[in-house]
C-alpha cells in the first residue's frame, strides 16, 4: 500500500512540477528554474545513498516522510499558475498571481497580452476529439514529449543506477557502496552543470551532447567488459579494463545529467498545447515510468546474461536518441510558451 500510494505521490509530481515551473517562470530562466526540479532529484538520491550507508531501510523510509510533511503546508502559499487561471477565465485572479510572481513594481502589461492573446486564439475544451490529433499543432509536440521521455529511460540510466553495486562488483571494484555514493555525487554536481548552462547554450544542443556523450561511454563500458571475458582474471589488463568500464559507467552519469536527466521533462512542459497538457502530459508520465519499470524488471536478467550486452542495447538506443534530439526537437531557449505554441502551427 505505501508503494502504490508513493508511486502515485510522485507520478503527479514528476508531471505537474515542470509544468508548473515552465508557466510561472520568466522565459529567460525557465531553464534554469526548470533543471532545479532535477538537481533536488538528484540530491535526493545522493542523500539516500548516503544515509543508506548508515541506517536500516525503515528508518530511511520514515526520514522520507519529513519533506513531505513541511512541503504540505508550504503548498499553501504558493500562487496559482497565471497560465491556468487566464485559461479558466479568471482574468483578475491570473493578473494578480502573475503581479505576485513577477513583483508588485514589475510591468507585466507585454506578458499579460501575450497570454491573453494565446488564451483567445485556442480553444478552451479540455478534451480533444482522436481526430484533430492529426494535426501538427497536436501530433509533433506530443510525439516529442513521449519521445523524448521513453528515450530517456531506454537509455538504460536508472538500470545503472540501481544495479550500480552489482556493476562495480563486475568491473572489480570492491567498495562498490562508496563507488555508489560517488555516482550520486556526480549527478549532483552534473546537473548543477545543467542549471549554469541550460539558458545559455539552449535546450536542443545541450541534449544533443548530452546524448551523444552517453552513447561514447555506453560504448567503453561495453567494449571494456567484453574484452574483460576475453582475458585471465590474474592479469593486469584485466584489471585496467575494470577501470575503464567505471570511467565509462561514470561519464555516462556525467552525460545523462547534462541534459537527458532535465531536459526531457521541461522541453515536454514548455512545448504541449494548453488545451492537451492534462491529458498528453498524463500519457507522457505513463509512458516514462512504465519504461522505467520494464528497464529496471529486465536490468538484472540482461546483465546475468551479458554485461557488456546489456550495454550495447543501451549504447544503441542512446545512439538513436542523438538522431531524435538532432531532427525532432525544437529549440526552445528564449521564447516564451505562446511564442512555442505557435511554431508548432
Amino acid at each position: 500500500m505505501g508503494r502504490i500510494l508513493e508511486g502515485f505521490g510522485v507520478g503527479i509530481f514528476s508531471y505537474t512540477v515542470p509544468v508548473y515551473i515552465a508557466e510561472i517562470a520568466p522565459q529567460n530562466l525557465r531553464g534554469a528554474l526548470g533543471s532545479v526540479n532535477q538537481l533536488s532529484v538528484t540530491i535526493g538520491i545522493m542523500l539516500a545513498y548516503l544515509l543508506g550507508l548508515f541506517v536500516q531501510w525503515r528508518i530511511l523510509a520514515g526520514l522520507g516522510t519529513l519533506p513531505a510533511l513541511i512541503l504540505i503546508p508550504a503548498l499553501f502559499f504558493i500562487p496559482e499558475s497565471p497560465r491556468w487561471l487566464a485559461k479558466m477565465g479568471m482574468t483578475e485572479e491570473f493578473e494578480s498571481s502573475l503581479q505576485v510572481l513577477r513583483g508588485f513594481d514589475a510591468d507585466i502589461s507585454v506578458e499579460v497580452n501575450e497570454i491573453k492573446r494565446a488564451v483567445a486564439s485556442s480553444t478552451r475544451r479540455s478534451i480533444v476529439r482522436m481526430a484533430e490529433l492529426k494535426q501538427k499543432r497536436y501530433y509533433l509536440p506530443l510525439t516529442i514529449g513521449i519521445g523524448l521521455l521513453i528515450l530517456q529511460q531506454l537509455s538504460g540510466v536508472n538500470a545503472v543506477i540501481f544495479y550500480a553495486s552489482t556493476i562495480f562488483e563486475s568491473a572489480g571494484i570492491s567498495s562498490s557502496n562508496a563507488a555508489t555514493l560517488g555516482i550520486g555525487a556526480i549527478q549532483v554536481l552534473a546537473t548543477c552543470v545543467t542549471l549554469w548552462l541550460v539558458d545559455k547554450s539552449g535546450r536542443r544542443i545541450l541534449l544533443i551532447i548530452s546524448t551523444s556523450g552517453m552513447t561514447v561511454s555506453l560504448l567503453v563500458v561495453a567494449a571494456s567488459f567484453y574484452l574483460k571475458d576475453m582475458v585471465s582474471a590474474d592479469s593486469g589488463i584485466y584489471s585496467i579494463l575494470g577501470i575503464f568500464a567505471v570511467v565509462g559507467v561514470v561519464a555516462m552519469i556525467i552525460s545523462y545529467s547534462l541534459g537527458v536527466g532535465a531536459l526531457p521533462w521541461l522541453i515536454m512542459s514548455e512545448i504541449l498545447p494548453p488545451n492537451i497538457k492534462g491529458l498528453a502530459g498524463s500519457i507522457a508520465t505513463l509512458s516514462n515510468w512504465f519504461f522505467c519499470w520494464v528497464v529496471t524488471m529486465t536490468a538484472n536478467l540482461l546483465l546475468t546474461w551479458s554485461t557488456g550486452g546489456t550495454f550495447t542495447i543501451y549504447m544503441v538506443i542512446s545512439a538513436f536518441a542523438v538522431a531524435f534530439a538532432a531532427i525532432w526537437v525544437p529549440e526552445t531557449k528564449g521564447r516564451t510558451l505562446e511564442e512555442i505554441q505557435r511554431s508548432f502551427r
